[in-house]
């Protein structure tokens, strides 16, 4: 299936030239030369026999699988050029940060999962090294779709996870609206959070590891401590510039999608919670079982409903993401310019995590593992459990 949007229309072929040799009567705007074609062909016939999956149109773009590389390309007038580079950053966008401005667009990706598809499309953004102006890609999903359409309980965590993984991304800056829990942490502070508290109700799916493998990996500390000092040097080096910053916290995750009630909202603040959200599980979880280094960025949007303020509303939290949303950008821009930084390469790439859930997930014997269960588990850690 090759998917054009933005103008494009939907095409079902069998074979990549007849989708090439379509372009030209499908989009009113461009003719495809010969030349072109023959690029195109010659871009996504790999040495390993893979094949196409799916090709996507954004602002000019487009996108395929080939085995376990994917292979980036952009459409542009009449010439071709395709992108090889591994993607080993994604910054996951919750309510309040939906976009990244001034960061180059260069693809848009609808893969799929054995968990179904992710919220949203996955956009390619390029951003320039900061010590070598190298062009560093970055990968942008929104956690709650395009438009803020999934609940809470509906956002596909799984498949976001996974497919971020698929991409070659292993390290996650995840940003979350949240609420207050402590006096000292007033609406439109961020917080870098250091621990959670699962208050969900297991109803979202929360692990790769089921149908018959078991897999039990570490999670004393839920977030990237390595990742997080370096989250923290860049929001303090933003302070004076209309950003508070506090260095830890515990995060409360609530099932929602209603707010907590003020007794609960009062015991939470007895657990010794800091901020409270949605958001945080399962996503830190399935972060951890696909060895992905993740780190979360909180903006707090208002104080629950113990504090005398008032009870919290969304349009409190909404006017308090729409006041702070530059400042948002603006440290989510500061992480990304640091971690661009080659020095910053090992970190990146996790390479303290390599090889964890190959040991945690080796629980279950060969011979009583689930077939489904093994066909998943090997389309995410391709070759670890062989």
């Amino acid at each position: 299936m090759f998917g054009f949007g933005s103008g494009y229309k939907t095409l079902s072929v069998d074979c990549l030239g007849c989708a090439v040799q379509s372009v030209a009567s499908v989009h009113p705007d461009h003719s495809v030369t010969a030349q072109e074609q023959r690029d195109m062909i010659t871009a996504f016939q790999r040495p390993n026999g893979g094949k196409i999956d799916e090709i996507e149109d954004g602002s000019g773009c487009f996108v395929a699988s080939a085995s376990s590389e994917w292979v980036l390309g952009v459409l542009k007038s009449s010439s071709i050029r395709t992108i090889n580079d591994p993607v080993h950053i994604a910054v996951i966008g919750g309510t309040g940060l939906q976009s990244l401005p001034h960061f180059t667009h260069v693809a848009t990706l609808k893969p799929s999962t054995p968990w179904g598809p992710p919220s949203s499309p996955i956009s390619i953004l390029h951003h320039p090294s900061p010590t070598t102006g190298h062009a560093i890609p970055i990968a942008f999903l929104s956690r709650h779709g395009l438009h803020h359409e999934l609940a809470p309980h509906e956002v596909s965590s799984r498949a976001n996870i996974a497919a971020l993984r698929r991409l070659g991304v292993r390290t996650i800056i995840a940003f979350s609206a949240v609420g207050s829990l402590q006096e000292a942490i007033k609406p439109r502070d961020f917080v870098v959070p250091d621990q959670i508290i699962d208050r969900t109700k297991g109803v979202r799916p929360f692990t790769y590891f089921e149908g018959g493998m078991v897999g039990h990996v570490g999670f004393a500390d839920p977030f990237d401590g390595a990742l997080a000092e370096v989250v923290r040097r860049c929001g303090h080096s933003l302070e004076g510039e209309g950003v508070r910053l506090h260095d830890t916290g515990t995060v409360i995750c609530m099932e929602g999608p209603q707010f907590s009630t003020r007794a609960e909202s009062n015991m939470y603040r007895s657990f010794g919670g800091s901020v409270i959200n949605m958001s945080a599980l399962p996503e830190a979880k399935l972060a951890r079982e696909a060895e992905i280094g993740y780190q979360m960025i909180c903006m707090s949007t208002d104080y629950d409903c113990w504090h005398d303020s008032g009870d919290v509303t969304v349009e409190m939290v909404m006017g308090n993401m729409k006041a702070n949303a530059e400042n948002a950008r603006r440290f989510v821009g500061a992480v990304l310019d640091e971690l661009s930084k080659e020095e910053h390469a090992e970190l990146v790439l996790a390479k303290h995590l390599e090889g964890q859930t190959r040991f945690a997930g080796g629980i279950t014997a060969k011979e009583g593992r689930g077939r489904e269960a093994k066909e998943k588990i090997a389309w995410l850690f391709p070759g670890y459990f062989d």
